[in-house]
């Protein structure tokens, strides 16, 4: 349905080396599906997309800085993989209480492919299932979350998957938990 996010506002949070088609394609079915989007990072400016973590992609105007928003202003968070996007965030204390606020408020979290690594530095996956890339599997299990090998997990308000080609299914959980929130 092209109106049932109407009204509603997403965050995707993002720096520099997201990968590219994991932060346009949750922008573009949320769009599409009425809602609003603004890229928030931790700096100003642009950030720099990679395509598999070695080519650069396009350059991603940021709407807003991270240490200017707060979780009222949003109805749900996306958070987009690649290797170096959240392995940058997580190492950042602002973004890290972002993501772990979205979360205790109860509000939708979709994360894909190495997002997950941000819920983890965030302290939020113990007792979750959820699903990730391979390689961080195990920083979910050390973390107390229960990892499943599927296309999506749905676990209360997070919705997490595996890796690009996962983005279709993803992007349908993602808006679904929004709708019904």
């Amino acid at each position: 349905m092209a109106d049932e996010l109407s009204g509603r506002k997403v965050a995707i949070l993002a720096t520099d080396g997201v990968e590219q088609v994991e932060l346009e394609g949750p922008r573009e079915a949320i769009e599409r599906a009425g809602g609003q989007v603004e890229v928030v990072s931790p700096h100003a400016g642009e950030i720099q997309a990679m395509n598999g973590d070695i080519d650069k992609g396009d350059r991603f105007p940021v709407d807003r800085e991270v240490a200017r928003v707060s979780v009222t202003d949003y109805d749900a968070l996306v958070l987009p993989g690649g290797t170096i996007n959240p392995d940058q965030l997580r190492r950042d204390g602002t973004a890290v209480s972002f993501v772990r606020d979205f979360v205790n408020a109860g509000k939708p979290v979709g994360a894909i492919c190495h997002g997950p690594w941000t819920l983890v530095e965030a302290d939020v996956v113990k007792g979750r299932q959820l699903t990730s890339f391979p390689s961080i599997r195990t920083d979910i299990r050390n973390a107390g979350g229960d990892v499943t090998d599927q296309q999506v997990v749905v676990d209360g308000n997070l919705v997490t998957s595996r890796n690009p080609d996962d983005l279709p299914a993803f992007q349908d959980a993602v808006i679904k938990a929004i709708a019904s929130s």
